[in-house]
């Protein structure tokens, strides 16, 4: 069942927006991307609506998707952005990106991205460990300025998803513990080149319960007011991203308007400015990976769609036991249906979009629509098996803009020297 707005079928035809699949495939090929930026917008806009009255700031999670045509649409709604790489902020800039609207987030900054990103004049850093606050201070320090700075603290709340996506226990590599971040700010307060004005949380990805989220924010929340009391002056809390999508048809999203509700009531009193980090809620259900069938084959009782997707497209079945709808383009009326398993091209047995899947009866040259794909799909996307990575397409209304090309066999080699 198809559930979000901007993928709908006419007369038994898929439809982005207002333009068939079938087409999109005749011109620009399989496998390809297709991402509608009608629903990126309203999504987002979703957020700004329930945040009204909130002094706020939505900052996109560069990492879900950076298509510079996907970026440059959220810049132009104003949004922020939540980077990790000095690699993300030049895509966020390129797109037209305000700096001063982005935060620095991840683990293990190195002294050359801290150092373009203040030179470049961010709004802020989530830092993760002292050890990386004392390199911010040498940074900030040396070019005679101060970077405003939170500590990101573990507050040791299981999230409920994956554990590769899971990220606020004590296990985990990510942030501070919170009940030793309080020496952090004191340390902070007392080195040159830095504002400690913020904490920070993100406890993981597709959360589908609020109530961890809950768990955290009031964790925090006590923080804050703790670090206040001491004198260490926060003013933004960062509560990161993470609300999940229905990647299932029987699943269902977490609402953004009831999350936003609840943090409402949570910071009723508090004199701060809330920053939040969403990224797949934002762009996953925006996206699809469309793909052709090349041939089905049988193996004893075993059936199997091959398709010119591969795992290297989209790597998130193998890589997460991840599930992605799958509808046909066209639907037949007198079409039977088979169980059978979803495959690629690539010499891996991993190399599979779905096992035991039930579909319509499927054959050579029919398309295929892998959905909720907009987010960690083509950013998670390789050359591996020497396979040219896939277009980007972006849809707007009856319009298609071909927002990454299809790379060709040279782009393979782009780089590379044969000795001489």
């Amino acid at each position: 069942m198809l559930t979000d707005s901007e993928f709908q079928y006419r007369a038994g035809t898929l439809f982005c927006e207002d333009v068939n699949l079938t087409e999109i495939a005749a011109i620009h090929g399989t496998p390809a991307y297709v991402y509608s930026k009608r629903g990126i917008e309203t999504k987002y806009r979703a957020y700004e609506e329930a945040l009204a009255g909130i002094s706020h700031r939505i900052c996109y999670a560069v990492k879900a998707n950076s298509n510079l045509a996907v970026l440059q649409t959220l810049a132009r709604l104003g949004a922020g952005f939540d980077i990790v790489s000095a690699g993300e902020l030049f895509r966020v800039l390129k797109a037209g990106a305000r700096a001063d609207a982005v935060v620095f987030s991840g683990v293990g900054k190195t002294a050359e991205d801290v150092r373009y990103a203040i030179e470049n004049g961010i709004h802020s850093f989530n830092c993760e460990s002292e050890a990386e606050l004392h390199l911010l201070s040498e940074i900030a320090s040396k070019v005679n300025t101060c970077i405003s700075v939170a500590f990101r603290v573990n507050p040791d709340v299981d999230a409920i998803t994956h554990p590769y996506i899971s990220t606020g226990l004590r296990e985990h590599k990510f942030g501070a513990d919170i009940g030793l971040v309080e020496s952090l700010y004191e340390c902070a307060m007392k080195l040159p080149g830095i504002r400690p004005e913020g904490v920070s949380c993100h406890i993981g990805s597709q959360l589908l319960d609020l109530k961890p989220l809950w768990e955290a924010a009031e964790k925090v929340l006590a923080l804050v007011r703790r670090l206040k009391r001491s004198g260490v002056p926060i003013r933004e809390l960062d509560l990161g991203g993470g609300l999940g999508v229905p990647y299932r048809g029987a699943e269902h999203g977490v609402s953004v308007s009831d999350f936003i509700s609840g943090l409402r009531e949570r910071l009723a009193g508090e004199d701060l400015r809330l920053l939040l980090e969403p990224g797949r809620s934002i762009v996953a259900e925006a996206g699809i990976l469309l793909t052709k069938v090349l041939f089905t084959k049988r193996n004893g009782q075993k059936n199997f769609v091959i398709v010119d997707a591969a795992m290297n497209d989209l790597i998130r079945p193998t890589l997460y036991q991840a599930h992605h709808e799958i509808v046909p383009v066209v639907k037949r009326l007198d079409a039977g249906h088979l169980t059978a398993d979803i495959v690629g091209p690539v010499c891996e047995t991993g190399d599979f979009f779905a096992r035991g899947r039930e579909l319509p009866e499927a054959g050579s040259g029919d398309l295929l629509a892998i959905r909720t794909a907009g987010a960690y799909g083509f950013v998670l996307s390789s050359n591996y098996n020497s396979r040219p990575r896939v277009c980007e397409l972006l849809v707007d209304g009856s319009r298609v803009h071909v927002a990454r090309r299809r790379e060709t066999f040279e782009d393979l080699i782009r780089g590379e020297d044969l000795l001489q």
